[in-house]
C-alpha cells in the first residue's frame, strides 16, 4: 500500500526540484552533528516553520529507521494508529514502511492498531518525512497517529514503543510532530510555550500534559511528545536540548495571532 502526498504543493513544494532546493536553505551544515533518542518538530507551511524544523533537523544525526508520531487533527481512524506494511510517497520519492519494526510495535504497544484512515489526509507526520529523505535518503519510517488520550495509557505506549525499540537492537529516531501555541499574540504565545517547554525540557511527560491542559497551552503534539518522552525516558534518555523557538509573527510581521513553533532534541 502506498500513501500518497496529501499536503505536497501547499504545506511544501509539490515538485522534486523546488522541495531539493528549499531544502537545502532550510537545512544547515553542521559537520558535527548529535546522536540522539528523540526530537519535537514543528509541522506547519514549511515557509513558517521550515527553518525551525531544518535546524532540528541538521543538528543530528538520523539513522536508518526512524519512528514518527503525529497528533491526529481529522479525529478520524483508530485512536492509536499504526500505519501498515507499504511505503509512503512525497516528491522526493517513496519511503518504506520498516515491516519488523512495526511488527514489534503491535507485539508490544498497547492500543495500537494498523490504520490508514487516520493518516490519509493528516499532514503532520508527512511534513517531516522529506527532511528526513533528503538527510539520508534509505531511510525506513514506522508512522503513528495518535488522538487524545490520559497520561496513564499515553505513559504504557511510550514504553511499549521503548521495548519494541530495545528489540530491534538498532538506533530508532523518534519525532514528535508538534506546533505549540496557536492564535495568541505573540507574546503570550511565548510565555505559554515556555512554560511547556520547561517540563519537556525537564523530560516530564506528565508535566507537559498537564501544564498544557491547566494552562490551555494549544500545543497540538502534545500527546505524541509525552509519548516520545515517555519512551525515551525507558531507554535511557537523561538530558533535553531546546535547538530553536520561534512564531509566524517572525516570518510574517503580524504579531497579533501567531503559532509557536519549537525545535527540541532528548538524548
Amino acid at each position: 500500500m502506498q500513501r500518497q502526498p496529501a499536503v505536497a504543493g501547499q504545506f511544501y513544494p509539490g515538485s522534486n526540484s523546488q522541495l531539493r532546493a528549499d531544502l537545502s536553505h532550510l537545512i544547515v551544515e553542521n559537520r558535527t552533528p548529535k546522536q540522539v533518542m528523540g526530537i519535537i518538530s514543528p509541522h506547519a507551511g514549511y515557509m513558517y516553520s521550515g527553518a525551525i524544523a531544518g535546524q532540528v533537523f541538521s543538528h543530528i544525526t538520523i539513522p536508518s529507521t526512524v519512528l514518527i508520531i503525529g497528533p491526529n487533527h481529522h479525529g478520524v481512524g483508530a485512536s492509536a494508529a499504526l500505519y501498515p506494511e507499504g511505503e509512503w510517497l512525497t516528491p522526493l520519492g517513496t519511503t518504506a514502511i520498516n515491516s519488523r519494526l512495526n511488527a514489534l510495535l503491535l507485539q508490544h504497544g498497547p492500543y495500537f492498531k494498523c490504520d490508514t484512515v487516520a493518516h490519509q489526509k493528516e499532514h503532520s507526520l508527512e511534513v517531516q518525512l522529506p527532511f528526513l529523505q533528503y538527510l539520508r535518503p534509505d531511510v525506513t519510517i514506522s508512522a503513528i497517529c495518535i488522538g487524545h488520550g490520559d497520561y496513564a495509557p499515553l505513559r504504557d505506549i511510550g514504553r511499549g514503543i521503548a521495548a519494541a525499540i530495545q528489540e530491534f537492537g538498532d538506533d530508532v529516531l523518534i519525532v514528535a510532530s508538534s506546533d505549540m501555541t496557536h492564535y495568541e499574540s505573540a507574546d503570550l504565545a511565548r510565555s505559554k510555550d515556555e512554560l511547556a517547554l520547561e517540563r519537556a525540557l525537564a523530560l516530564d511527560g506528565k508535566g507537559l500534559l498537564d501544564v498544557c491542559r491547566l494552562k490551555n497551552i494549544t500545543m497540538c503534539g502534545v500527546v505524541p511528545a509525552t509519548v516520545m518522552l515517555e519512551a525515551v525516558l525507558q531507554r535511557g534518555a537523561s538530558q533535553a536540548e531546546l535547538v530553536a523557538y520561534g512564531t509566524s509573527g517572525d516570518v510574517t510581521g503580524d504579531n497579533r495571532q501567531v503559532v509557536g513553533y519549537a525545535a527540541l532534541t532528548v538524548s
